[in-house]
């Protein structure tokens, strides 16, 4: 039987009338962002960036399947006020927030990928640190209501899950195309996580009606 979170989220879904014109000035935020960075031709700022946003993608798809199958709830869901629902836990607030955050964390790394902080190799450690920062957020969304957990396997009582499958991928993808050695290399990793997010919004969106 469907949660009523879920029912909740599913009755905004995609839904216009929900639009609220703060979207546009939160846009224009996501392009000034990258528009800095390009200008500075820090391009392994930009595509961390967008990797780390790739990978958001990838996680809301499978969230979304989830729900499909189960017809109870999905993993995490997001019901409460947002100006447009774009699948059933990503919000277009959330999708934007996504998309500048792989650029804030990647500027934290230090230049020498080879230093160590407290024993453990640089990026491991601003990968975990990110992760714990982001799960810590998100237990105090889910405290207010804004962010839903319906599965006892992923809530503020079994927080390992969240970290290890819903945000340390994240940054480790990140960083590592944040670390490649060229450019070429960057834009080809980063083309296929965005290309493969397309294809699965195309077939289990558009043509399945699946998310």
């Amino acid at each position: 039987m469907m949660t009523e979170s879920a029912l909740e989220a599913s009755r905004i879904l995609r839904d216009g009338s929900q639009f609220q014109w703060y979207v546009i000035p939160l846009l224009a935020l996501v392009l000034y962002v990258y528009a800095v960075e390009i200008e500075r031709r820090a391009w392994n700022v930009v595509f961390a960036g967008l990797a780390f946003w790739g990978m958001d993608w990838f996680n809301e798809i499978w969230n979304a399947l989830v729900f499909h199958f189960t017809q109870v709830a999905p993993v995490w869901g997001a019901p409460k006020d947002t100006a447009f629902l774009i699948l059933i836990g990503l919000n277009i607030e959330i999708c934007f927030m996504f998309a500048i955050a792989g650029i804030a964390f990647s500027k934290t790394l230090p230049a020498d990928p080879r230093a160590r902080v407290l024993g453990l190799p640089n990026r491991l450690f601003f990968a975990l640190a990110g992760s714990l920062f982001c799960v810590g957020v998100e237990v105090l969304l889910n405290a207010v209501g804004a962010l839903t957990w319906e599965w006892p396997w992923w809530s503020a009582r079994a927080p390992w899950l969240i970290l290890l499958v819903g945000y340390m991928p994240f940054f480790l993808v990140a960083f590592w195309v944040h670390d490649m050695p060229s450019v070429r290399r960057q834009a080809t990793v980063v083309g296929a996580i965005l290309g493969f997010d397309l294809v699965c919004l195309v077939v289990f969106g558009a043509a399945l009606g699946w998310i």
